[in-house]
């Protein structure tokens, strides 16, 4: 198996004119260099982090389609008050995709680069929805034996954030998390290394299946947003796992208040009045926006609390190359147990810039998750569940 000179990639633009425009575009292929190869794509997960490049700040209820069966065009409109967001890019054709599993075809001089042709592998650095991919040979994750592209498709993003948050965890000198969004395949990877790991961790999710979801996994606290008594819950398991450090994929909304307010709970509980409140340090990392509503915060919880952002790469770079090879080679011993995702649909390209599978995935639905196979032919009505 060789590569073509050419591949299929899908992009998004910007116009000056307030458009977004999604189509597939032909790409060049270059020759790799001395430590790069090239990966044949078979499966490119679609993830809520790939949305803010594929579909930014577009109002997808005014979206139209246009081109052709092989060659589909999406356009939406984008409101004058958000253009400042993506001045950047505007004009600028950009190739989506943040991961992605394929088999090595070719591959440049070096021994790294050579011994990777004809394995699996997962790959990272973005451009990952299109038909082949040029990356260094450092990006790539060989799978064990056995292992397919689609099991090694979501090995980088869900894995490493997974991860990410329990070594933050650790780093930072907390001992049990919270987490929201918590029946996803990442919380779901979460749950299986906090049961591995023997860290306690409180699961906040938003509906009954979901529930029982966790609670199958081997889940001891899960609390349901939507219960009458989910303040009341969410205090008594902080206070029975003290922890003080939460990841929130919502990002909009109360949520981060909530948590707070029920961590202050857990933390003054049979503590003398003190107007500034507890001293225990809460903390609540925003690593998602799957609500896109302004934080709101009553600051009703003293003073020792931080909200900030966290996201994966800076923790990365962080940890240096070493740590981070040690959790990547985690991942992929354990690709099909503590780190198995499992997908709605397997997708082509044409069949993600359709209209009916956009307005699916771009739902962000817990569960909900499309795999992309660039080289898959025909096409199929998707629908939500």
């Amino acid at each position: 198996m060789s590569a073509p000179g050419q591949s299929r990639q899908i992009q998004s633009l910007i116009t000056q004119e307030g458009k977004l425009e999604l189509s597939i575009a032909a790409v060049d292929l270059p020759e790799p260099g001395p430590d790069e190869i090239i990966v044949r794509i078979e499966a490119a997960p679609i993830n809520p982090s790939d949305l803010a490049l594929l579909t930014g700040p577009a109002d997808l209820s005014t979206a139209q389609a246009s081109g052709t069966a092989d060659s589909p065009v999406l356009t939406a409109d984008i409101s004058p008050k958000l253009m400042g967001m993506v001045a950047g890019r505007i004009g600028e054709p950009m190739a989506v995709g943040n991961e992605a599993g394929g088999v090595v075809v070719a591959a440049g001089s070096s021994a790294a680069a050579q011994g990777l042709v004809g394995k699996t592998v997962g790959i990272a650095g973005g451009e990952m929805f299109a038909q082949y991919r040029c990356v260094n040979a450092m990006m790539a994750l060989p799978m064990p034996e056995g292992v397919t592209p689609a099991q090694a498709a979501s090995s980088f993003v869900n894995p490493m954030t997974a991860l990410g948050m329990v070594e933050t965890m650790r780093d930072e000198g907390f001992t049990a998390l919270v987490h929201t969004a918590a029946a996803s395949n990442l919380g779901q990877m979460l749950n299986r290394i906090c049961i591995a790991d023997g860290i306690d961790l409180v699961n906040i999710v938003r509906k009954p299946e979901q529930e029982e979801i966790l609670r199958e996994l081997g889940a001891k606290y899960v609390v349901n947003s939507s219960a009458d008594s989910f303040a009341d819950d969410l205090t008594a398991a902080i206070e029975a796992t003290g922890a003080y450090l939460a990841f929130d994929a919502t990002g909009g909304g109360h949520m981060a208040n909530t948590i707070l307010t029920c961590m202050e709970r857990a933390a003054t509980k049979g503590m003398e009045y003190n107007r500034y409140g507890s001293d225990t340090l809460k903390k609540v990392y925003v690593y998602g926006r799957l609500d896109l509503s302004p934080i709101q915060l009553t600051a009703a919880y003293g003073f020792a609390f931080s909200v900030s952002g966290w996201l994966l790469t800076p923790f990365l770079q962080r940890i240096g190359i070493p740590r981070m090879i040690e959790l990547r080679e985690r991942v992929a011993a354990e690709i099909n147990t503590t780190f198995a995702s499992h997908y709605t649909a397997e997708v082509s390209m044409e069949e993600a810039l359709s209209l009916d599978t956009l307005r699916v995935y771009s739902q962000r639905q817990t569960g909900q998750k499309y795999l992309i196979n660039p080289h898959k032919q025909g096409s199929s009505r998707i629908s939500g569940e």
